[in-house]
């Protein structure tokens, strides 16, 4: 994202928005319906800097009000906004980089804040452009798709896929289809594209393994 070149641009200190089950990854579009007090005074505290917010599940552990953080968090920046008739805020958080918590701020405010480490993560920020995937990745994925959406009675724009940049099209389907919480986590600390590429592969095959369907492949590019 525009204004954020390394990592030591981003804050050091970010309110974390605990969500088991949202995923927000490295240039992704995330929208999100906020109306609870404590998140709407959150978002009413970043709108006056920087806009910066910390999307993190949650792992087994600590107390309902305070359950850890899982390993890996993204943050992300506010880049639309709007508010309701009755108070809701409609926001979408753009992901800028990745993040792991560190120490947690005593609770002086209604929402919970942590230090956030960037340094396993500047590659989500670097503008080095990405290789593209094997023709037999590509193959394999594409198929691997297909079976999954069958299975699933999903459908896709295959022609608009074929033709989306990987990193887009890799971003945005696993944010969008339906994965466990664990699922989302294991795309979101997967070490780079090629990476999330592959994990994303392998648990489309997974969900799709008792499906005997036709096996048509399209290209995606």
């Amino acid at each position: 994202m525009a204004g954020y070149r390394r990592t030591a641009d981003l804050p050091q200190v970010i309110p974390v928005f605990p969500l088991d089950g949202a995923l927000l990854l490295p240039g992704g579009d995330l929208p999100l319906q906020i109306f609870e007090p404590r998140y709407l005074n959150m978002v009413d505290d970043v709108m006056g800097g920087d806009r910066i917010i910390g999307m993190i599940q949650t792992r087994p552990g600590g107390d309902r009000a305070r359950p850890w953080l899982a390993a890996v968090g993204c943050v992300g920046r506010i880049t639309s906004f709007a508010e309701t008739s009755d108070g809701r805020y409609l926001i979408t958080l753009t992901g800028v980089c990745r993040f792991q918590p560190g120490e947690e701020l005593a609770m002086r405010l209604p929402y919970r804040q942590v230090r956030a480490d960037y340094e396993a993560f500047e590659c989500d920020v670097s503008t080095e452009e990405k290789p593209p995937a094997p023709e037999a990745a590509r193959e394999r994925f594409a198929r691997a798709l297909k079976r999954y959406l069958n299975r699933r009675e999903l459908d896709i724009d295959w022609e608009t896929a074929s033709a989306a940049p990987l990193e887009a099209l890799v971003n945005s389907l696993a944010m969008g289809l339906p994965f466990a919480p664990q699922e989302k986590q294991a795309l979101l600390e997967a070490p780079d594209l090629a990476g999330r590429f592959e994990v994303l592969t392998t648990l489309l095959e997974i969900d799709s393994a008792a499906d005997d369907g036709d096996d048509e492949t399209h290209s995606l590019q």
